[in-house]
């Protein structure tokens, strides 16, 4: 089994002693308080003062949702629905028609959920790594032809698939070399897209077969699939296509440490920690391909690479989990809270972060 290196463990340990308690560590030990959906109708509601919150405060968090543009706001505690509701954005820009894909039978909406597919695959790394199929400190080019990078040969066989889940690659955007690979954190969108090339080479599955027999099929995300963006550039073509339900049984899937109902999905905790934990010094809030909130910094995503103070979402527990994309789709796993929240639509109207301190803050008036 891959060991996780000393500086790793180190980061770990400092991230898991920020959280709110023991229970709260970023990779929850056990499933057996959660609720898992069996079909996809079927699914267990609990009211607000069943699970102990304040109705009245809750019902402002879901006004704030319709009022920022949302499209879907699901909130489970325990797996269980704490609220769940649905909405047409009041401002439709382009970006968000490209991304609105349709509608399953109960009318609710399938969109691509932009860079939460990264979250995902990292699901799918975890998989194959403990399938045997997938090293992650293997060469990309074990599994993706030369040149697949505008680095030299000896620089790009550098680079391995470890360095592209936590956004070290020392590529641009344009994937010229930057910086020795693991020296450098860098948001790379266009980099991560090689990861899902590298997946499908290694298992001979395409995006849709892997993801449906590894984990949407086990899940039962029966809404969700990889689509053609015949909008995107090629090198970022493949979207991931999902309702609000299905992100939310991912995020349980999360929760419960890679298991669902009982049954291992993931079952390697070594890699789940890893994944879960700070995956180098440069962003302490950066895992692999997941943000994280117990970071004493973060950096932002653009190419200026702005060094934040504090946690990411102030507001919120230090032991959230993150997953988000562009118009403010965002997933937030908290182990402490025992909650999963999903959010989908067009843009808040917000800049990136502010958007999540605004929802955090009042999430936090309406909790026990």
């Amino acid at each position: 089994m891959q060991t996780v290196d000393p500086a790793r463990e180190r980061f770990f340990r400092q991230f898991a002693a920020a959280c709110l308690a023991l229970a709260a560590s970023c990779t929850p030990a056990t499933d057996s308080n959660l609720y898992f959906p069996q079909g996809d109708e079927h699914w267990e509601t609990v009211s607000p003062g069943e699970a102990g919150w304040d109705a009245g405060a809750l019902e402002a968090v879901l006004d704030l949702a319709e009022e920022r543009n949302s499209s879907a706001l699901l909130i489970l505690h325990g797996g269980r629905i704490l609220a769940e509701r649905y909405w047409e954005p009041r401002d439709v820009p382009q970006g968000y028609v490209n991304k609105r894909l349709g509608e399953d039978l109960q009318g609710r909406p399938i969109e691509d959920v932009a860079s939460i597919q990264k979250n995902l695959v990292a699901v799918l790394v975890g998989i194959a790594r403990e399938r045997g199929v997938l090293a992650i400190d293997d060469a990309v080019n074990e599994y993706l032809d030369a040149g697949w990078s505008r680095a030299s040969a000896d620089q790009e066989r550098r680079i391995t698939v470890r360095h592209l889940m936590s956004m070290t690659s020392g590529l641009t955007s344009d994937l010229e070399y930057e910086a020795p690979p693991g020296e450098l954190w860098r948001y790379n969108t266009i980099a991560y897209h090689r990861i899902m090339e590298a997946l499908s080479a290694a298992t001979g599955m395409d995006a849709n077969e892997l993801t449906g027999r590894w984990l949407a099929g086990r899940l039962g995300m029966a809404h969700t699939s990889w689509t053609v963006r015949p909008w995107s550039a090629a090198n970022m073509h493949l979207g991931l296509a999902v309702n609000a339900r299905d992100l939310a049984r991912f995020g349980l899937l999360v929760q419960a440490a890679g298991a669902w109902n009982g049954e291992p999905v993931l079952s390697d905790r070594n890699f789940l920690e890893v994944m879960l934990s700070p995956s180098q010094q440069d962003n302490p809030s950066y895992g692999y391909l997941w943000w994280l909130n117990g970071g004493e910094f973060s950096r932002a995503v653009g190419a200026g690479r702005n060094r934040m103070p504090g946690r990411l979402i102030p507001a919120a527990p230090p032991d959230l989990l993150l997953a988000r994309g562009a118009l403010d789709r965002k997933l937030y796993v908290v182990p402490s809270m025992n909650l999963i929240v999903v959010r989908l639509g067009s843009a808040s109207g917000y800049r990136f972060a502010a958007f999540d301190d605004e929802f955090w803050g009042a999430l936090m008036q309406a909790a026990p």
